[in-house]
């Protein structure tokens, strides 16, 4: 089972709500929000659209993250996990749109708020559109967090990559990284092609950025219910 794995077996978003909050209390937000084609991005190998449409079949989801009302161990909580199954769990504009929309809402109800991220990074075939989304996000969590003084706990799993860790993967009041998971900002390659230097392989695992001071506790799936109620 997934949840008795340390990191090998991928997890899907609507498996991971399942673990984390309390069965039959939690309500899905913005089920009507759905990924469109916002720059008419052209592809050679496939119509865009159509590729969107793929990935909706295959996963049974709309977007890239599904966002909860919800309660854990009985303390009412605001949830958002993204699924990298869906397009490398790229952060597009209705990722963005539904995080914002999440952490307003905990904002106004004045509830703890959790961000589970997997993903790929910002979703090139939106252009800026997708880029925007990190100061967008980030500046909604200002809020949140300075202005209002809430808690938000950031959750990284394999992999958390590109706009997301520069964004609100690394925002957390406190800071949760899934076992030898791989967190970056750019992969080995673009590293080692830009820079002309050899990237060692240990060097965006979660095991060697805990000694970097990169975040807070390692936690295993098994455990990590117990620990966010903590």
């Amino acid at each position: 089972m997934e949840e008795q794995c340390g990191y090998h077996l991928k997890m899907s978003s609507l498996y991971r709500i399942e673990l984390s909050i309390d069965p039959g209390i939690w309500d899905p937000m913005d089920e009507e929000m759905f990924s469109l084609d916002p720059i008419d991005f052209h592809s050679e190998e496939e119509p865009y659209k159509y590729r969107i449409d793929s990935y909706k079949r295959k996963t049974g989801l709309t977007k890239a993250i599904q966002t909860n009302i919800g309660q854990l161990n009985s303390i009412p909580v605001t949830i958002g996990v993204m699924d990298f199954q869906f397009m490398g769990g790229s952060m597009r504009s209705v990722v963005g749109e539904k995080i914002t929309c999440l952490i307003e809402y905990a904002t106004n109800q004045f509830l703890p708020l959790i961000l589970v991220c997997a993903s790929g990074g910002a979703h090139m075939q939106e252009g800026s559109l997708s880029l925007i989304q990190m100061a967008k996000i980030s500046f909604t969590l200002y809020d949140y967090q300075s202005n209002k003084k809430l808690v938000y706990v950031s959750i990284l799993t394999s992999l958390t990559t590109g706009g997301v860790t520069a964004s609100f993967g690394m925002l957390g009041d406190i800071i949760i990284a899934e076992p030898n998971a791989y967190i970056a900002f750019a992969g080995k390659r673009v590293i080692e092609q830009t820079l002309n230097k050899i990237v060692p392989e240990v060097s965006q695992t979660t095991e060697f950025l805990f000694h970097k001071g990169l975040f807070d506790p390692i936690v295993p799936r098994n455990l990590l219910k117990g620990v966010l109620s903590e």
